[in-house]
């Protein structure tokens, strides 16, 4: 017995210097800084009692930003949800080779461009002297002077969408392909539409996926603080802006922190309606 638990020992401890490094880099940089943000957000910089003071000062401010963050981030999430089907369900039901090539090489390319280069194409291309309104002014669609900027609310929405459609693409153009093919053939048999099989036979299948990637893309458009400083330039604004000015401006970082604790809010009530699903699919 001894002998055993003398074996035991040393594969146990190798085991524990093996994660150590990862479980200290988890702790340095995420448990550590959350933990700090917290107690700051409830405190004065950490020292003193425990009140809610900066919590009562960041929605008397900020209570139209916190409402236009949820606003732009639900509306830019559900869009990209909607457009990340399309383009997915054209690459899965696609009769047209030539075309579903072409979208599959051009969806792609904003994967790759960072959230602040993003910002400064939208920045020269939906200006009021911008290349959207060139380009509708020489067509004819709208007169010179009809032409306004779009680097507003609409802006980040755009900026949003553009960005992140890609990415919840990819995901469900892989979850589609992994699928069942017996179950399309099927309603193609019926006669149905490619449009009632998308809605009907594939997107049920592959809901779960979906609904991963739009919330991955929620936590990131929560979290962007180069759009919004970028396009724009008024009130109301997003959080991340007013937690940026809290922070240079006026070296608060208990109001910073506190409306960082209700960015975790709202992202903490997107995963529990993915986990509460997850959980009713796993008993299913």
């Amino acid at each position: 017995m001894s002998g055993q638990s003398m074996s035991v020992g040393p594969g146990r401890m190798g085991a524990i210097l093996l994660v150590a490094p990862a479980l200290l880099m988890i702790g340095f940089l995420f448990v550590y800084p959350f933990g700090y943000s917290v107690v700051s957000a409830f405190t004065d910089n950490g020292e003193g009692s425990w009140h809610i003071a900066n919590f009562t000062k960041a929605i008397e401010f900020y209570s139209k930003d916190i409402l236009f963050t949820i606003v732009i981030v639900s509306l830019s999430t559900v869009v990209i949800g909607v457009l990340a089907v399309a383009i997915a369900g054209y690459l899965t039901l696609g009769e047209n080779p030539t075309a579903v090539a072409v979208l599959k090489w051009l969806y792609r390319w904003p994967l790759f461009i960072p959230f602040i280069v993003s910002a400064q194409l939208m920045r020269t291309f939906l200006a009021k002297n911008g290349m959207m309104n060139n380009i509708l002014t020489s067509s004819g669609i709208i007169e010179p002077l009809a032409a306004q900027s779009y680097l507003d609310w609409r802006g980040i929405v755009i900026t949003f969408v553009w960005k992140q459609t890609p990415f919840v693409a990819l995901l469900v153009a892989g979850a589609m392909a992994s699928i069942d093919r017996t179950t399309i053939d099927a309603g193609r048999i019926f006669g149905a539409s490619r449009l009632r099989i998308l809605i009907e036979l594939v997107v049920p299948q592959i809901a779960t996926t979906l609904m991963v990637g739009l919330i991955l893309s929620y936590v990131v458009m929560l979290s962007v603080l180069s759009v919004p400083l970028m396009i724009n330039a008024q009130s109301p604004t997003m959080l991340t802006v007013d937690m940026a000015w809290r922070i240079n401006s006026y070296g608060d970082y208990g109001v910073a922190n506190a409306l960082g604790i209700m960015s975790y809010l709202f992202t903490g009530v997107v995963a529990w309606f993915y986990l509460r699903q997850s959980l009713k699919d796993k008993g299913a």
